[in-house]
């Protein structure tokens, strides 16, 4: 299971990307994903998620984002 954070639907966020390898426990496996990045208004982020074994999801309900300006 690997994800990314991507700016405005194309330009990967430099250090956002982040990999689990080892077996996975439906329900129960976390990814935490990390960076800084500059925002303007307007600016969207999404979550991509890949699975290469199984099929996966993102839960809604379970996935946090946070942030908070600097300066």
């Amino acid at each position: 299971m690997r994800g990314r954070l991507v700016l405005n639907g194309t330009t990967e966020i430099k250090g956002s990307f982040g990999e689990i390898s080892g077996a996975h426990v439906s329900e129960a496996t976390s990814l935490w994903l990390q960076t800084m990045v500059v925002l303007s208004a307007g600016d969207t982020v999404e979550l991509q998620g890949y699975f290469r074994a199984a099929d996966g999801y993102v839960a809604a309900d379970h996935t946090s984002f946070w942030c908070a300006k600097v300066g």
